[in-house]
């Protein structure tokens, strides 16, 4: 058998676009997916100077071939996605419940209440997650003072919750003496 050695040139390339876009076709199953895998393999083929012995055909053939199953496995590796069923909306992680947003609505009016001194270190740090440090540089004060404003400040907010919470066990009759009915 003779072979030839013939240069992949863009000239060389045209010739092969209908075959190995029905080739590509046929392995996709997609027009679009075709059009695609063809010029990922041409974009490959002359990326490169090659010199091709024998069929240049079959040589674009196997580079096809090769291109698909390279972009199939790496589409294999990648998370796949699914469509959400027709009428459904996706949950917002950081919507808050309504029972959430009462118990929050609640803590923050707590917070409005206490005196600014104890306020500002309560929003510095377990607000806004400032370290006790940097909370400190903020509000200009030793970070000892921070400290003891937090301690205080935490004591009146859980004295003011269990003060509210003993009120309406109170208030149910939890806890205290059963009518008779």
């Amino acid at each position: 058998m003779l072979w030839t050695v013939r240069r992949l040139d863009p000239g060389t390339l045209q010739q092969h676009i209908d075959p190995m876009f029905r080739a590509a076709w046929a392995l996709t199953g997609s027009r679009e997916d075709a059009e695609d895998l063809v010029q990922d393999t041409f974009a490959k083929v002359l990326s490169r100077p090659r010199l091709i012995r024998g069929d240049e055909r079959g040589y674009l053939m196997q580079a096809l071939r090769n291109t698909f199953y390279t972009s199939v496995r790496t589409t294999s590796r990648r998370p796949q996605t699914t469509a959400m069923p027709e009428g459904s909306e996706p949950a917002d992680p950081r919507a808050p419940t309504p029972q959430l947003a009462a118990e929050v609505n609640e803590i923050l009016g707590a917070v409005s209440e206490l005196p600014e001194d104890f306020r500002l270190a309560i929003v510095a740090v377990d607000i806004l997650g400032l370290s006790y440090g940097e909370a400190a540089k903020a509000l200009d004060v030793p970070e000892a003072t921070i400290t003891t404003r937090l301690y205080r400040a935490r004591q009146r907010i859980a004295k003011q919750f269990s003060d509210s919470s003993a009120e309406s066990r109170e208030g149910s009759g939890a806890g205290g003496v059963i009518p008779n009915g």
